[in-house]
């Protein structure tokens, strides 16, 4: 069976941010909940929403979620976030996340989304943001 180069090469940037997964986010049988890897994606989502923004940006949706492989207890993961589009106040963000074994090298793909910000202000009001450059 050929291995899907989109599954195992790794995206080029450094990973907007890299944690180790352990035992009290998994279940019985050692697997990661899905509700963890989504928390983690939309961090790194708002570290990148809000750096392009500027400011204050809160989560608008989440769109075309896809769990590929499950996540071990110990395994590294990696979040990559990238900006693909923006509205007047809106960024639609790419986000894929990563594992490596922890006691060895190969990777692989676990999860990938879009996922939407909208900049606020101080009252909670949408504003606008500038657009990908």
């Amino acid at each position: 069976m050929a291995t899907d180069p989109d599954m195992t090469a790794l995206p080029e940037e450094q990973p907007t941010i890299r944690v180790t997964a352990m035992p009290a986010d998994a279940n019985f049988y050692g697997d990661i909940f899905g509700g963890w890897l989504v928390g983690q994606m939309d961090l790194a989502a708002s570290a990148l929403a809000s750096r392009h923004s500027r400011g204050r940006a809160v989560l608008a949706g989440i769109e075309g979620i896809s769990f590929l492989r499950p996540v071990r207890v110990g395994d590294e993961v990696s979040i990559y976030a990238r900006l693909v589009t923006t509205g007047r106040s809106s960024m639609r963000i790419a986000v894929e996340a990563w594992t490596r074994e922890r006691n060895g090298e190969a990777v692989a793909k676990v999860t990938e989304a879009i996922i939407t910000f909208v900049a606020i202000d101080e009252d909670g009001q949408p504003r606008g943001v500038a657009a990908v450059s």
